[in-house]
């Protein structure tokens, strides 16, 4: 009997472990972190601290990832009502075994992207995760379903979960913001949230990756410019905003910092040729902190003025520009 016991008892541990690596795999996708054979590349790309948070802007909605769907036998409504959400819990990450794979709308997942999963919050739509432990904060964007497993509120890019500290530990304590169209529309996106330690609602049940998200891949740009390059961008009027604007001349918009000034250099040039000459604005590349070259746009008259100009550099560039101040 007790040979007998045994061997039912492993079968059922094995049986069990299986159920898991399958959970962990197919439609349902994994729970994030470093799990099985995930993980980060072998040589990732140097200087991702310099890739900028994904800049807010107002987009239809997909469709078939903002339909109910059920995974694990759990049914996830996304929430397209249009309310704010905000959510307290444990962000994991997911990195090379899903770079380059489908998202839920369609997108490849490209895991130096600034994008995440979410089980029910509208995609596309945009978040600003910090991290309590330490307040680090990033702002992303959602295009993927995820994570259904631990509890967890939130499943970030390699990228993301690099800038916030979470790739050694796994996953860490977040909170979830997320910027609303309203908030994008005003040119109040990127002010400064509540802390992170507020208490926050509970999360409603977490939706599937039907396909991981993905900003594509910046193309790295010919590196024939040889000095910075000084040009200005289309300023549409600002929309009308109850906001306090930023001191005229201390709003900027950053492309990128680069320790390879070639390269700064190439990505200036192709941002000057997207603007035409007015007087104001231009192009620069700067010499920042750790030999870092700043690519910057600016100065803007108001953060309105530079968020409206940061769609059409990043639809150009294929580099999602951040604002920021002198």
């Amino acid at each position: 009997m007790r040979s007998t016991s045994s061997s039912l008892g492993r079968l059922l541990i094995i049986a069990l472990v299986c159920a898991l690596l399958a959970a962990c795999s197919g439609s349902g996708r994994r729970g994030g972190a470093y799990y099985m054979d995930d993980g980060p590349e072998a040589n990732p790309p140097a200087n991702l601290d310099a890739v900028p948070d994904a800049v807010p802007r107002i987009e239809p909605l997909a469709r078939g990832p903002n339909n109910p769907y059920t995974i694990f036998g759990q049914r996830y409504v996304p929430d397209t009502s249009g309310q704010p959400y905000r959510a307290q819990g444990p962000a994991s990450w997911y990195g090379k075994k899903y770079h380059g794979k489908p998202t839920s709308n369609g997108e490849r997942y490209d895991m130096y992207g600034m994008t995440a999963a979410h089980p029910t919050l509208p995609i596309p739509s945009y978040v600003r995760v910090t991290r309590v432990a330490t307040g680090k904060t990033v702002v992303l964007r959602i295009n993927d379903r995820g994570p259904f497993l631990g509890g967890r509120v939130i499943d970030l890019s390699y990228v993301a979960a690099h800038k916030l500290g979470v790739l050694s530990p796994g996953s860490a304590e977040v909170v979830v913001e997320r910027i609303m169209p309203q908030q994008i529309a005003n040119g109040t996106a990127l002010a400064a949230s509540a802390p992170a330690a507020a208490a926050s609602p509970p999360i409603a049940a977490r939706p599937a990756p039907l396909a991981p998200p993905v900003t594509p891949t910046p193309t790295t740009p010919s590196l024939a410019a040889t000095g910075p390059s000084v040009a200005t961008l289309p300023l549409a009027a600002a929309p009308a905003s109850s906001a306090t604007p930023a001191a005229a001349g201390s709003v900027y918009l950053q492309l990128g910092a680069f320790s390879d000034p070639a390269r700064a250099q190439a990505i200036a040039a192709r941002a000057a040729a997207q603007v035409p000459t007015q007087a104001g604005v231009s192009v620069n590349v700067e010499l920042g902190a750790g030999n870092l070259h700043r690519v910057r746009v600016g100065p803007f008259a108001s953060t309105e003025a530079a968020t409206q100009a940061a769609g059409p550099l990043e639809n150009a560039l294929g580099v999602a520009p951040r604002v920021t101040g002198p």
